[in-house]
């Protein structure tokens, strides 16, 4: 069993209590310490680790919220409370669209849940706070700097993400509390940025209202009862204004269909596609999961060889159909 590490976030970076017009400390009472195992033949076991650690926030009642990654395929979780207390947790569900995670404690949290806000309502230029497990030193007084689309490579799109600044250094899971002391949002991933020529770190994070339609399906069914999306099993990134693989998810679709690191989609079924956003969407649009994807590929020469553009028809999957089931209790 690991412990949290004894580390702070720098003083100057604390939430104060005095600076919010809601219980500070009680707020931050509600996020707990997550550490999760997951097997070492498990289909994320490559990409995410097999332990994985982060944050969590209390909602309901022995109902954790946390960001999917961390929990996905866990065969074991624990719940850490800021006194030392460790509980064991069940996961409940993982939403691959949004990205987020249940996790159900199995013994007494004895945490109160923290409300939850609104998103929508969330302003640039908002002060919040990045919550993490241990209270405010390991907490982040941050304000909201962007409101804008997010397209990850690993085949993830938010309309609309909220960003944070300064950065919280543990930021999976955390909770984003607002000036009212109600949780909107749950981080996911720290980006860099430029700004007046210099590179800061901001957080992303998943916004609260997104859970809303999916909370009860989560709860009930442990995924969202509706068609997956298809999924293709593709690493891409935007590099002047093309959509170039930059991975191969072993095992997935793409693999099968022999696409390579270093291919450009040009198209999906005839249509042109620049971006990822573009690429996604065009894929998705095609019907749920098992749909064929036709896409047009560049595949890059060599010194040697010219490159080639074909056409290949992807027989699309869906991703959870790859992942170990959670060990029931």
């Amino acid at each position: 069993m690991t412990v949290l590490t004894e580390w702070r976030v720098p003083p100057a970076n604390q939430p104060r209590a005095s600076e919010y017009g809601f219980d500070l400390d009680r707020a931050l009472a509600s996020i707990v310490g997550l550490h999760a195992i997951i097997p070492s033949d498990a289909f994320s076991a490559e990409t995410l680790g097999t332990e994985r650690a982060g944050n969590g926030v209390v909602i309901d009642d022995g109902l954790v919220l946390t960001i999917g990654y961390l929990v996905t395929e866990a065969e074991s979780v624990w719940l850490h409370r800021g006194d030392g207390h460790v509980v064991e947790g069940h996961v409940l569900g993982f939403d691959a669209v949004t990205g987020f995670g249940l996790v159900q404690a199995l013994g007494r949290l004895d945490i109160e849940p923290l409300p939850l806000g609104s998103s929508a309502n969330v302003r640039l230029g908002d002060r919040v706070v990045v919550g993490g497990a241990g209270g405010r030193t390991r907490s982040v007084a941050s304000q909201i700097v962007a409101k804008q689309e997010f397209a990850g490579y690993w085949e993830y799109l938010l309309d609309e993400a909220l960003f944070t600044y300064p950065a919280h250094p543990n930021w999976g899971g955390t909770g984003l509390i607002n000036e009212r002391g109600e949780l909107i949002g749950i981080g996911s991933l720290q980006l860099e940025r430029e700004r007046d020529g210099n590179a800061e770190h901001v957080n992303m994070v998943v916004p609260i209202d997104l859970l809303k339609p999916i909370l009860d399906d989560l709860r009930k069914f442990g995924r969202v009862n509706k068609p997956a999306r298809p999924w293709l099993g593709l690493y891409s990134t935007e590099i002047d204004n093309r959509v170039v693989v930059i991975g191969i998810s072993a095992n997935g679709p793409a693999a099968r269909a022999e696409l390579k690191t270093g291919d450009v989609i040009l198209a999906v079924d005839g249509e042109k596609v620049k971006s990822q956003t573009a690429f996604y969407k065009k894929m998705w649009g095609l019907g749920p999961a098992g749909v064929d994807v036709p896409l047009t590929v560049h595949h890059q020469g060599t010194a040697h060889h010219e490159g080639v553009t074909f056409d290949v028809t992807v027989t699309s999957t869906d991703r959870f159909k790859l992942l170990k089931a959670p060990k029931l209790h």
